[in-house]
């Protein structure tokens, strides 16, 4: 890890929010923190459009 630090000149800390940032975390599937929380941005657009689908096929269902 020194050996790291000294070749590009960062602090200890960093190199380890490197490795939890570009490395899969133990959860089953194999992503990294980055990813799980791009799939979880998606899922909440996602299920934003599904409630307006909803409305848009009350408001149609009417007419």
């Amino acid at each position: 890890m020194s050996d790291l630090m000294c070749e590009y000149g960062v602090a200890e800390v960093t190199i380890y929010k490197w490795i939890k940032a570009l490395f899969p975390i133990d959860n089953g599937c194999g992503l990294t923190p980055a990813e799980i929380a791009e799939i979880q941005k998606e899922n909440i657009l996602f299920q934003q459009e599904v409630k307006i689908l909803k409305k848009a096929m009350t408001i149609f269902a009417r007419k």
